[in-house]
């Protein structure tokens, strides 16, 4: 043929085509795989010249790609070229860097090739199209440039939905997850187009096979055909993949929207809760006022509209909870709160209640008040006063009635069934205005004037606070004394031994812990140190930091509180416990007693609030505020040490590894590099939820485990997975995707790991945090370079 030469794979039987002049695409597999024994090329140019044909046997000379064994070649069939040709191919043999034999006919060329492997065209048998063969090399070429760019494509866009910042705005949440989703579902059209043109490029390769069952596909069909499957397989892969991605991912948006939601309906709820309690905060000056509201009131719990959305958004921020363990803390502190404001705001409502029911009854004592008033009035208008200086020329005069003088001050002159009982009632009540008129009088006389009224009012506050404190100390005191005395005491005693059970005997120390040490530190210092500032309230604060040394042993209280509980549940029903109850007349079981130290050092933080805000502006109050910061220093220590106590598979020693500094949960991302590639532990768009202990010396990873049992069994326990020593880290403050993200890392980089917080605060507070140790190990060892921070 004029238009095709032809090249015939050794081996293996296939045979691909070119057009005039330029070298065919090889599949690339195909080609390979044959590179190594190498190829024969057939050139038919029969009907052609001979310098058609020296060019073609310099270009594949020159160009062929791969081990080029032999060239046979038809000459020219014209009498004139042939000539020609042999002429001139022994002049330029030399020129050719393959060896070329010439061909007279196909007779020849069948007895280097054999008549199976070679096309009609060649006098052989094998099928061949070459303008199939065309089709099916650029269909296939342009599907896989498809399947790499939607590959490429689905790569990026899932690279910005995990990198994706999620708002905090409902609106905006709303909106993010609309485009999104939009774009995901424009992806899927696309995805869903590139699977159709490979199956249809399918059924384009097994026309043949179609249309004659009998027939069997080629080699250059059959490898075309594999490849469209490996094609397909892969595009498959990339959808099922990136499905399962997506529906993480649209989780995770539909649980923002929802937190986000929660968070509208809460801040609208608490708006209205407030603007509720305001709305009833007034008693009215008059009765018809007061009526008018106690109205209002009774409306307003028939409607209970208030009452019945807070529950709505509390049961909405439950289910968030059940329904997702992506769900932080948060939610459930926020529904704990907004339960305190219902249950603050029906107490409200129905204290008002009290209130202006209280006040419709003041009001109509004090118009029945004012009428006795009146009418002593009148009495004595019609009266000589002079005969009315004691309570028998009262009575006297009201015994025959009197005539009205000429000009009467009283309001109502109507006559009175017995003006002499009315005018003793006048008497006394004007004997006791004056007298309270009086007092006043002397009191504001005595008062200092430099002193303002409000000073005044809170210094009686700071009194009010101050002898809250003493009262609840001595009560606390006489409840411990009571609970070691009532049980401890009656553990050791031999007529009680009978009804102690096994598990209880020689558990007086687990049961009661430090609550002798305890008690004896409150009975002969403590509250005696309190009751020195009983005259100068706003001075506690001293007592406080003065003995704030001994205020620790509630630290070790807390340690032993969980062994405690779970010797109590036990044993709580024994009948040695309720013989000891049952002497002590309590109505309450010992469980609510060993709760008393608890409840004790929480209480003073809320005490000192309390003398804090009536001290403000006074020198005292600097005193007051560190005393309340050494208290919550407390409770922060023993809550932490609570969930240190809690670690679980840590072979070492935690005591070496410094002072307990911050604990709180985040979502991790880990990188480790291996050579010069970097691995994730897990998909980008699943972080590990880890809990991580900040010492001076190291950084702990531990694995929160499922709570379980009640009360203080009902606690945390900690797997530990990871120890990062703070002297080989470095800290990005700044994580890309996400402004709560930063990242802490080894000074080689081997180790990185991308740490979520639940706010910025809380991101802030351990960054800060961790960059100040850091800080302080650069100044401890300077010239020496042992990390470094990114900014």
């Amino acid at each position: 043929s004029n238009n095709c030469c032809w090249v015939a794979v050794a081996h293996n039987m296939e045979t691909v085509t070119q057009h005039k002049g330029g070298v065919s695409r090889f599949s690339l597999a195909c080609f390979l795989s044959a590179a190594g024994v190498g190829f024969i090329v057939v050139i038919d140019r029969r009907k052609d010249r001979w310098t058609c044909l020296k060019g073609t046997l310099l270009r594949i000379s020159g160009w062929f790609p791969a081990n080029l064994r032999l060239v046979l070649v038809l000459r020219p069939s014209a009498i004139l070229q042939r000539t020609l040709s042999d002429v001139f191919f022994k002049l330029t043999r030399d020129d050719f860097k393959v060896p070329v034999i010439m061909l007279s006919s196909l007779t020849d060329l069948h007895s280097y090739i054999e008549r199976s492997q070679l096309t009609q065209e060649l006098g052989g048998t094998q099928y061949y199209c070459h303008k199939t063969w065309i089709s099916h090399r650029t269909d296939l070429e342009s599907f896989a440039a498809l399947v790499k760019r939607m590959a490429e494509r689905l790569q990026v866009f899932g690279r910005e939905l995990a990198e994706t910042e999620l708002p905090n705005n409902l609106l905006t949440v709303s909106n993010l997850l609309t485009a999104q989703t939009s774009r995901k579902d424009s992806f899927k059209e696309e995805l869903t187009g590139a699977l159709s043109q490979g199956r249809k490029l399918l059924e384009h390769i097994r026309e043949p096979v179609r249309r004659d069952p009998d027939s069997c596909l080629n080699p250059d069909q059959l490898e075309n055909l594999a490849t469209v499957h490996r094609l397909l397989s892969q595009l498959n892969e990339s959808s099922t993949a990136f499905d399962e991605f997506w529906i993480q991912h649209q989780n995770k948006l539909d649980l923002c929207f929802k937190l986000c939601q929660f968070e509208h309906n809460l801040r609208k709820e608490l708006e209205q809760a407030t603007a509720t309690m305001n709305a009833f905060s007034d008693i009215g000056i008059s009765p018809a006022q007061t009526e008018h509201l106690l109205q209002e009131l009774t409306n307003h719990e028939k409607k209970a509209c208030v009452l019945d959305r807070v529950r709505s958004v509390i049961a909405e921020g439950q289910s968030l909870i059940d329904s997702s363990q992506n769900v932080d803390d948060s939610v459930a502190v926020k529904c704990s709160e907004l339960q305190r404001v219902r249950e603050n705001l029906t107490q409200r409502l129905k204290d008002k209640r009290t209130m202006l029911t209280q006040a419709m009854e003041l009001y109509k004592r004090l118009e029945m008040v004012c009428k006795w008033c009146d009418d002593g009035i009148y009495m004595l208008a019609s009266q000589p006063l002079d005969k009315c200086q004691s309570q028998e020329g009262a009575d006297s005069m009201g015994k025959a009635k009197q005539t009205r003088p000429i000009q009467p001050v009283a309001p109502r002159p109507e006559s009175l069934s017995s003006p002499g009982i009315y005018l003793s009632i006048y008497l006394s009540i004007y004997l006791s205005v004056c007298l309270s008129v009086n007092s006043d009088q002397v009191d504001r006389s005595s008062r200092n004037p430099s002193v303002s009224e409000e000073e005044e009012t809170l210094a009686v506050l700071r009194r009010h606070v101050m002898n809250e404190l003493l009262e609840t100390e001595r009560a606390y005191v006489e409840e411990l004394m009571c609970v070691l005395q009532g049980y401890a005491a009656e553990m050791d005693n031999p007529s009680m031994t009978p009804l102690i059970p096994a598990a209880l005997q020689n558990k007086k120390d687990v049961l009661f812990g430090n609550m002798q040490e305890i008690y004896n530190f409150h009975k002969r210092i403590f509250l005696k140190e309190l009751e020195t500032y009983t005259d100068c309230p706003e001075l506690v604060g001293r007592c406080f930091l003065d003995w704030m040394g001994e205020l620790q042993i509630y630290e070790k209280y807390c340690h032993n509180k969980p062994r405690s509980e779970s010797l109590w549940r036990q044993c709580s029903d024994c009948a040695f416990f309720q013989e000891c109850q049952k002497k002590l007349e309590h109505k309450l079981g010992l469980d609510s007693y060993l709760l008393k130290p608890v409840q004790r050092i929480t209480k003073y933080q809320l005490l000192l609030k309390e003398m804090i805000k009536y001290s403000k502006g006074r020198e005292c109050s600097v005193e007051l505020q560190a005393a309340l910061s050494s208290i919550l220093g407390i409770l922060k220590a023993v809550n932490d040490s609570m969930h240190l106590i809690a670690i679980t598979g840590y072979e070492g020693n935690l005591g070496v590894l410094g002072r307990l500094l911050m604990q709180g949960s985040f979502s991790v991302w880990a990188e480790h590099k291996r050579g010069h590639v970097k691995v994730m532990e897990l998909a980008r768009f699943k972080p590990m939820q880890r809990h991580l202990f900040l010492h001076e010396k190291a950084l702990l990873f531990c694995k929160r485990r499922e709570e379980s049992g009640e009360g203080y069994e009902k606690a945390p326990s900690y797997s530990f997975k990871q120890e990062l020593s703070m002297a080989a880290i470095g800290i990005t403050e700044h994580a890309k995707g996400d402004s709560k993200k930063f990242e802490i890392w080894s000074r080689s980089r081997d180790e990185v790991y991308t740490v979520q917080a639940v706010s910025e605060e809380a991101k802030t507070i351990w960054v800060t945090e961790i960059q100040k140790l850091l800080t302080g190990q650069l100044e401890t060892c300077k010239g020496m370079d042992l990390w470094f921070v990114d900014k």
